[in-house]
């Protein structure tokens, strides 16, 4: 099948991925970013500034590796903050694990539109009403991230789990703050007993070798373990994106054996984890398990 266009995205300075578009659903500029919708050979896929942030063939796989694994860490599930997640996958699974308030944070309300109208998966438009609403355990709050982190500071609200589905990390962009310490420690500050932060690490920087690859990969793990007593990895082997970094505030001795004794727990029943999934997809990269040279 011939594609009617072809995507162009930058992944290094030398290297480019070409995404076959084989129909445009939808394009259009919000005052944030260029959204693209399109059929690709992974289903309908969300383009947002020439970059993928979910595709309809493994969409699930990434989104479970975002909440399961920081659910199953958690000491309680009753409050969770979402932060991106313009398809609203993260905020429904929450939901469905029976939290009880799930505060949806979303930069740009133009995308979450498009996405439940076009998506095939996420919210669909009478969600997005009812969230916007807050009719139901979800709440969607059209907001910069760091801002609504911020301002919680001086508020009563204290999340069990807080999840990170953010553009991926680029130094030239304003959101690579959010991978930084001083942003993580707001979100550790803002965590229940017990709470746990989730984030994903850059896809590029795994998925293809280059010279700062182990670098890119450390520099976050470094910066968990200068943020939270416990930090633990997940990463899919269903789902090459997924690539999560998790930080609790407070010791857990074994947390690989915590996440797989709480697993069975969750009311959710996630489709691509199981326990023995869990155990070899925590298990750390030599990358992660050696010290980091000193100069």
């Amino acid at each position: 099948m011939n594609p009617e266009r072809w995507l162009r995205e930058p992944v290094r300075d030398d290297v480019v991925d070409l995404w076959p578009l084989h129909e445009v659903v939808h394009e259009e500029r919000t005052p944030f970013q260029d959204v693209l919708v399109a059929r690709t050979p992974l289903g309908t896929t969300l383009f947002c500034d020439q970059n993928p942030q979910s595709a309809e063939l493994g969409q699930l796989a990434f989104h479970e590796a975002e909440l399961v694994p920081a659910l199953a860490l958690a000491g309680e599930r009753r409050r969770v903050l979402v932060i991106g997640c313009s398809e609203g996958v993260v905020p429904q699974i929450a939901a469905r694990a029976g939290v009880e308030v799930v505060d949806h944070v979303d930069i740009d309300p133009d995308c979450v539109r498009i996405c439940a109208e076009h998506l095939p998966y996420g919210f669909d438009a009478d969600e997005v009403r009812r969230a916007e609403a807050g009719d139901g355990p979800i709440r969607l709050h059209y907001d910069d991230g760091a801002r609504f982190v911020r301002d919680s500071a001086g508020t009563d609200r204290r999340y069990d789990v807080i999840v990170l589905d953010l553009p991926e990390e680029d130094e030239d962009s304003p959101h690579s703050a959010l991978y930084q310490r001083e942003f993580l420690t707001r979100c550790r500050d803002l965590l229940a007993p017990g709470g746990v932060v989730s984030t994903h690490v850059s896809r590029p920087h795994l998925s293809l070798p280059a010279a700062d690859s182990v670098a890119s990969f450390r520099r976050p793990w470094q910066a968990f373990g200068e943020v939270f007593a416990t930090r633990a990895y997940f990463r899919s082997d269903e789902q090459p994106w997924a690539a999560i970094m998790l930080g609790r505030a407070d010791a857990v001795a074994d947390p690989v054996e915590l996440m797989t004794e709480q697993l069975d727990a969750l009311a959710y029943r996630p489709r691509t984890i199981d326990a023995r999934t869990l155990r070899r997809a925590a298990g750390l990269p030599r990358a992660l398990r050696e010290p980091v040279p000193t100069a």
